[in-house]
């Protein structure tokens, strides 16, 4: 691997990394748990750029790094673009039914206090 690509990619927790902890502590921002839910909604890839948050870059960099690094989100780079994509699949071995429930969860409050 050349330097130029080793310095492109993002470190991220192996899957018997993930803590419960930070987990919920990345779930418990409501700028990140809006990320998610939009990566939960799209069930793709999406480019940082695709998130219009009322936030500043720099701050939308932190969101993004919290969520890759307690092992919610993997960010790669396609080209000049950062592709994020939910764990999903790692998130619902290590704790079946929690990132279902959030988003659920998450759901029903955002329709209660019509924010989203």
């Amino acid at each position: 691997m050349t330097t130029a690509s080793a310095s492109r990619t993002l470190p991220h927790p192996d899957r018997e990394e993930i803590r419960l902890e930070d987990v919920l502590h990345a779930l418990s921002d409501p700028m990140r748990l809006r990320i998610v839910r939009e990566l939960a909604a799209d069930g793709d890839e999406l480019s940082c750029s695709q998130f219009e948050l009322p936030v500043t870059k720099s701050t939308t960099t932190h969101h993004f790094r919290v969520l890759r690094e307690s092992g919610v989100i993997r960010q790669i780079y396609r080209g000049t673009a950062k592709m994020n994509g939910l764990r999903r699949d790692d998130l619902d071995d290590l704790f079946p039914g929690l990132l279902d429930a959030l988003l659920a969860a998450a759901a029903r409050q955002s329709a209660r206090l019509g924010d989203g």
